[in-house]
């Protein structure tokens, strides 16, 4: 098997896949609760191969989440001024300020993956970053800031899998781009891509946590879990909320409900 060798005939039940998600679901709420109180700054990357499973577990992390304190980045293509600036320029203001987490659904690395892989920066560039990259992160973490790593790693034969089914699903069909059909021809390029950029940036003050991912599921409970484990939150205490009586709302009288344009109950047959 080329990439990820990850045992895939043992698979968590669906029932005990939802008991787990749902108490580290529990847990991501009382460490958001945490970083807004102590005013705790995340950064957490998701990198990895194309259709590896990163947006998915970004999606169980922060569904439960509040987006002012919890949001996602997944930066477009930059523009041409983009281009002519300093290289992290672009990525610096969505840096988090005092209790925000912030997910970078790719980040600054696509230099050292797409960018290398494709042509898109000169062999210059691509030196100049693998360069500053661990100056950046460490004065990012000198900072006060947690720069959390991930790379989700996917066997040839599952990403493989993933890109067929995109091709049949209809509501799958938008994360197949021309972009993803090339890299699928570029396996090994990639590969070396990924091994040069972990020589140059698994830093001891940012290192590289690696996702088995063939597994979905499992991939998504042991990040999330391992999230937990590297963010050292206690549960705030908060004084308990207490839904009073309401009080009397007077004599007014609303506008009769045919003046309003409902939407259609179209379903309502199918029940």
């Amino acid at each position: 098997m080329t990439g990820n060798s990850t045992d895939t005939s043992k698979k968590i039940s669906n029932k005990n896949y939802e008991a787990e998600l749902q108490r580290l679901q529990i847990e991501l709420v009382k460490l958001q609760e945490w970083v807004k109180h102590t005013g705790h700054r995340v950064a957490i990357i998701f990198e990895g191969r194309d259709a590896a499973g990163k947006g998915g577990t970004i999606k169980r992390i922060t569904e439960a989440l509040n987006p002012r304190v919890c949001h996602v980045v997944a930066l477009p293509a930059p523009t041409e001024r983009e281009k002519a600036q300093w290289y992290f320029q672009r990525y610096v203001p969505h840096l988090p300020a005092a209790g925000e987490i912030i997910i970078f659904d790719r980040s600054w690395y696509n230099r050292a993956g797409v960018e290398r892989v494709m042509g898109f920066c000169t062999e210059q560039e691509y030196r100049e970053f693998l360069r500053s990259c661990p100056e950046f992160e460490r004065m990012l973490v000198r900072s006060g800031m947690q720069l959390i790593k991930y790379w989700f790693s996917v066997s040839d034969e599952e990403q493989e899998r993933r890109f067929q089914k995109r091709l049949t699903d209809p509501t799958k069909q938008w994360k197949l781009s021309p972009m993803d059909l090339e890299s699928r021809k570029r396996w090994v390029a990639y590969s070396k891509a990924k091994d040069e950029m972990f020589a140059h940036t698994d830093i001891k003050q940012a290192p590289w946590y690696v996702v088995a991912s063939d597994v979905k599921k499992h991939a998504r409970l042991n990040c999330m879990s391992h999230l937990l484990s590297l963010i050292p939150y206690e549960e705030i205490e908060t004084e308990p909320m207490v839904l009073e009586e309401r009080p009397p709302q007077g004599a007014y009288v609303r506008p009769p409900m045919n003046e309003q344009t409902f939407v259609p109950e179209l379903h309502r047959d199918l029940l």
